[in-house]
């Protein structure tokens, strides 16, 4: 712990005006050549504005990510990193006080250095920037209004986290700041204790938001978590959807469980889309997805499925609400529909290329992109933030955007997480991110799963993995996510028959069966070996 310094009187502006002035971001003018105007017509800023512990950097960080899932290339500027940047070590709570001048100096210097960056990363493609950091003065949102909107022409909407709760603000603490790397090695009670001086220096020039004072500014506060909201002159689309997001979340404790339906009958057959019923170790897992759920002891448990049949007979035997989603069905493959990969290969064989060049923006001819899916789940997203805990019993592209969301995964990664079928996934929200496990029922089912491929010709490095044989997790880890096999779920299931079942045995004992053209059944027992 560095040494108390020597405070000085409250009079560092001099200092202040004249680092304002020589600071290079005063000198920065608007790039008319920024790219993607195409979507949003102006960047935007978005600047953070509270005391330390009351949820900035988290709402920070789960706005951008839901961003980012949307399409607008977003980044956060934590001020405080660069702090850590400059100074290495941390200083002590004595470092914030606002009579120590060495201290505001280099705090107002870390200040202008991120919001130069704010300023470089708009100018090179970037939509929105959000300006992490307490900002508790007018005057430094002064600094940031005229820099942001005078100087460089975009837009800026403040967010202010006001929390008089002391519950959430000691949940804050405990889950956020003890474990920051201001306190790496120090003892969580004397982390608090600083931690709590440090806000109160804060609070010696805090200045709330004011809607007299400054009127122009566009900005929305947050009360306690969400409990109220205020949302002052906003402007425009971004604005408007950003606050409509912020309205929708909260942080009470809560898991979501996502998995794909049962095995189907046309994934037996290595066929895409469609409407088939489960096949029989699909309605075996549906069985073990119900017992699964039952030993959970999840409560205010809700169901949501898409309205196709195999996510409903996946869910019929779990005992909670369920509610069926059109927005939850499985991604529209076009003229496609109810092929396999190599019959696309062969009678559609640019289609087949293109969609290697770019999977995430392709968009199956009369049919929908992985970009398309994204926009239609955007509600589903929404009531997902609202809820506490959710089973979404959905379909592999699907669960894959959901998938992304959550796991901030960028559009190039998107269409290739692994979403095994017979796996559930369940993700628990934390402070600045989202614990991951994977449960796998060891039914045997086909691998839906094919990988981003090297070579990306019409009739080349086509590895397709949609005729299966064996379980598709790929082994006991995903994404570096060890798999939890619960063995015990399959227990009375007649799981010691592991026999190839015909997909027209699979076709009569489907719940409703499926209407199937003659070739579809003709096909019905190709299975080509791995190569």
């Amino acid at each position: 712990m560095a040494p108390t310094p020597t405070m000085e009187p409250l009079s560092g502006e001099d200092e202040w005006r004249r680092m304002e002035r020589e600071h290079p971001v005063m000198r920065m003018t608007r790039n008319d050549k920024e790219a993607g105007m195409d979507y949003v017509n102006t960047p935007h800023v978005v600047a953070m504005v509270g005391l330390p512990a009351r949820g900035k950097t988290y709402i920070a960080m789960k706005l951008a990510r839901y961003l980012n899932w949307v399409g607008l290339p977003t980044k956060v500027f934590n001020v405080g990193d660069y702090r850590r940047q400059a100074l290495g070590s941390y200083q002590g709570h004595d470092f914030f006080h606002p009579r120590n001048r060495d201290g505001t100096n280099i705090r107002n210097k870390c200040a202008l250095d991120a919001l130069q960056d704010v300023c470089e990363f708009l100018q090179t493609g970037g939509m929105v920037a959000v300006y992490d950091a307490t900002n508790t003065s007018m005057e430094r949102r002064k600094l940031i209004y005229d820099v942001v909107c005078e100087r460089m022409g975009y837009k800026l909407f403040f967010i202010e986290s006001i929390c008089n709760a002391p519950n959430i603000i000691e949940t804050n603490i405990m889950e956020c700041k003890v474990t920051n790397p201001d306190y790496t090695n120090m003892e969580k009670e004397d982390a608090v204790k600083d931690f709590l001086k440090r806000i109160e220096h804060y609070r010696l020039f805090y200045e709330q938001l004011d809607e007299e004072k400054e009127t122009k500014y566009s900005f929305m506060k947050i009360y306690d978590a969400g409990r109220r909201v205020v949302v002052h002159k906003q402007e425009g689309h971004i604005e408007s959807r950003i606050a409509y997001y912020l309205m929708n979340i909260h942080i009470t404790p809560r898991s979501i469980y996502l998995t794909r339906h049962g095995e189907s009958v046309f994934n037996q057959l290595g066929r895409i889309g469609g409407d088939s019923d489960l096949s029989y170790r699909g309605r075996q897992y549906a069985n073990a997805l119900a017992k699964f759920i039952a030993e959970q002891n999840i409560t205010n448990l809700r169901v949501w499925t898409s309205c196709m049949k195999r996510t409903i007979q996946t869910a019929s035997g779990i005992d909670a609400p369920q509610e069926r989603w059109k927005a939850l069905n499985e991604i529209d493959a076009g003229i496609c529909e109810g092929l396999m990969y190599e019959e696309i290969q062969e009678q559609y064989p640019e289609e087949f290329a293109a969609r290697d060049q770019n999977k995430y923006s392709y968009r199956y001819p009369r049919g929908e992109s992985y970009e398309d899916v994204v926009v239609r789940l955007e509600s589903v997203i929404m009531e997902l933030e609202r809820q506490e805990n959710v089973l979404v019993v959905g379909h592999q592209a699907v669960l894959r955007c959901v998938l992304a969301y959550f796991l901030d995964k960028p559009g190039v990664e998107l269409p290739y997480l692994k979403v095994p079928l017979h796996t559930i996934i369940k993700l628990t929200p934390q402070a600045y991110g989202c614990k991951v496990e994977f449960f796998k029922i060891p039914i045997d089912c086909v691998d839906t799963h094919r990988s981003k491929p090297v070579v990306t010709s019409s009739d080349e490095g086509k590895e397709e993995d949609m005729r299966g044989a064996a379980s598709g997790s790929g082994g006991d880890v995903i994404d570096g996510v060890q798999v939890n096999v619960l063995r015990g779920l399959v227990e009375g299931l007649s799981m010691g028959d592991n026999r190839h079942i015909r997909a027209e045995e699979s076709l009569q004992g489907a719940v409703g069966g499926v209407s199937l053209p003659e070739s579809a059944r003709s096909l019905a027992a190709f299975r080509r070996p791995r190569q």
